[in-house]
């Protein structure tokens, strides 16, 4: 059986710590099914749907999909005026392209009977908001985008017969409230604390992503 890993790098090994420790690859392993890893570090949804969405070939058993996040960061570090944070105008943009993007990508995945899985974003803040704590710069509102953002990946789901893997939910509480998301390791001693890299899932992480993937096929 073959199982296609779409999106960024929620889904890569990179970040818990190399080959096979990531959400995807735990995934596989756990099923027994051939990943094919097409996520890739940085990805927008743009870039899945033009890099990544043809390479799913024939009949899979399973495909996840992890995209949106970089679309906001990238909206974040994009300003519209230099050193001002995304008016309403460039948010709404941005959600809006990304909801276009799951429009094409999920009448695709689903037709190739697959189960699907999309996953919504988490917030690094832990509902905080305060961005300055994961060294990015203050965007007020972004809170709100988010939720706008993690409301369109349910209604393509829904609209397009996916399964939604809520990692937003899941996440909460395991990112700057547990501890220091800037550093580096993959395997903090503190085993509540998710994320590196200020945004990454580090290998503690990486299990949480695949047990919420899974909770949802088992749903």
């Amino acid at each position: 059986m073959a199982y296609y890993a779409l999106g960024d790098s929620i889904s890569i090994d990179d970040y818990a710590g190399g080959p096979g420790l990531g959400a995807a690859s735990l995934l596989a392993d756990d099923f027994g099914i051939d990943l094919t890893l097409l996520a890739r570090d940085g990805a927008t949804s743009d870039d899945v749907v033009r890099f990544q969405l043809d390479k799913v070939e024939g009949r899979p058993a399973l495909i996840t999909l992890t995209m949106g996040g970089n679309d906001l960061l990238t909206t974040l570090f994009t300003p519209a005026g230099a050193g001002l944070p995304p008016d309403r105008d460039a948010a709404e943009r941005t959600v809006a392209r990304v909801a276009a993007n799951y429009a094409v990508a999920l009448p695709a995945l689903t037709a190739t009977g697959a189960r699907v899985v999309v996953s919504t974003v988490y917030d690094p803040t832990d509902g905080t908001g305060d961005l300055s704590r994961v060294g990015l710069p203050a965007w007020q509102g972004g809170l709100a985008v988010l939720a706008a953002l993690n409301d369109a990946i349910r209604d393509a789901a829904d609209r397009h017969g996916a399964v939604v893997a809520d990692l937003h939910a899941a996440f909460l509480g395991h990112g700057a409230a547990a501890g220091d998301i800037t550093g580096t390791d993959p395997r903090p001693g503190n085993r509540d604390l998710w994320l590196c890299g200020h945004i990454e899932p580090n290998a503690w992480g990486a299990e949480a992503v695949r047990n919420t993937w899974r909770a949802a096929l088992r749903d």
